[in-house]
């Protein structure tokens, strides 16, 4: 069996990947309308594409670089 690569992530997964807090994480995105939900029971995360994280990791980097 190969290994497959998931189509979306967690937004723990995504502050993980890309070495943000995941308050950052989420205020980019809400900001920018980035991501989305999903529901399971009560229970109710936020997912992103890998284009997604590209996104949020330039947004970062952007935001970033203009607060030096």
């Amino acid at each position: 069996m190969k290994n497959q690569i998931p189509k979306y992530v967690t937004q723990a997964r995504a502050a993980y990947l890309l070495g943000l807090p995941p308050a950052e994480i989420s205020r980019i995105s809400e900001e920018k309308g980035i991501g989305h939900y999903e529901r399971a029971g009560n229970e109710e995360e936020r997912f992103f594409t890998y284009e997604e994280l590209r996104k949020i990791c330039v947004l970062a980097t952007c935001e970033g670089a203009a607060a030096h």
